[in-house]
């Protein structure tokens, strides 16, 4: 039984999103994404002025004359999320937690492709697979992934990305619009996620709260890493201290940008303590002038 805090967190969203989406989102989301992808579709005859890389040379050796592999658009896209549950996102010290504004974002994305007739699925992961839910369409399609991301209690505690990757490729069998929201503090998914992007639109979002990149003046405080259960205790009130964390969190900010753009994995940068929908705006602007 989902508790009626839940239910009720669920049904704001659902009207908040399906808002955003409506009056926003919508129609840059299919701009973007709608097109991008062809399929095979026939093998027909060659005629005259068919581009010859289009040739199907198999069939024309058994048939003894030229024929050509025809292809359409793909109209109906397959999106998947990717959702980070492991125990460093259910952290926050602003509006929310990252895992709420996961969940919420996971949200947008899947009534702007329910809205488009797609077909959307979740895998919720930490450092295993905790939930699959394949993709579908239709409206109560679409609530249940939503309340999965909102309600689904993990039982790991680290990130795995490069995992998660493998297991949608085994689940997976055409193209999608791969959404992979994290904090991507995580090791070894580089070459993974480049491999995935060679045969999906894949687009990383990232989530930070504003006390990761810098500290405040509060004295000796206990900083706990949720994923491995160590603590340490932390002076805050020395500057080289807050200056030495400040420097250290914006590096692993930058390499996590360079990594993205080293494989051409486009990324959207999202925080607790701001409004998600600018970001997204941004991003849908920068996409459409490349299609």
């Amino acid at each position: 039984m989902i508790p009626k805090e839940v239910l009720k967190k669920i049904r704001r969203i659902e009207i908040t999103t399906s808002k955003l989406v409506t009056d926003i989102l919508a129609g840059q989301y299919e701009s973007v994404f709608k097109g991008r992808g062809i399929e095979f579709d026939e093998v027909r005859e060659y005629q005259p002025g068919d581009e010859i890389r289009t040739i199907d040379w198999n069939v024309t050796a058994r048939m003894g004359r030229p024929f050509v592999k025809k292809y359409v658009e793909e109209r109906q896209l397959t999106v998947m999320i990717l959702l980070d549950a492991s125990r460093s996102s259910y952290f926050g010290t602003s509006k929310r937690y990252k895992n709420e504004l996961a969940a919420e974002v996971s949200a947008v994305l899947a009534f702007a492709a329910i809205q488009n007739n797609d077909r959307v699925g979740l895998i919720i992961f930490t450092d295993r697979i905790e939930k699959f839910i394949p993709p579908r369409k239709g409206p109560q399609h679409v609530l249940r992934v939503v309340r999965e991301a909102l309600y689904f209690k993990p039982k790991g505690k680290g990130t795995d990305i490069a995992g998660a990757l493998k297991y949608m490729e085994g689940v997976t069998t055409r193209r999608a619009v791969t959404f992979i929201i994290s904090d991507f503090f995580a090791a070894d998914f580089k070459k993974p996620l480049s491999i995935a992007s060679k045969k999906h639109d894949v687009v990383a979002i990232t989530i930070t709260d504003p006390r990761e990149l810098e500290l405040p003046d509060a004295g000796l405080i206990e900083v706990t890493d949720a994923e491995k259960g160590s603590f340490f205790l932390l002076d805050t009130s020395s500057a080289k201290v807050r200056e030495r964390y400040a420097s250290r969190a914006h590096a692993m900010i930058e390499a996590r940008k360079k990594l993205f753009n080293s494989i051409d994995v486009d990324h959207i940068e999202i925080r607790t303590d701001k409004s998600y929908i600018e970001e997204f705006i941004k991003f849908f602007k920068k996409r459409e002038r490349r299609v």
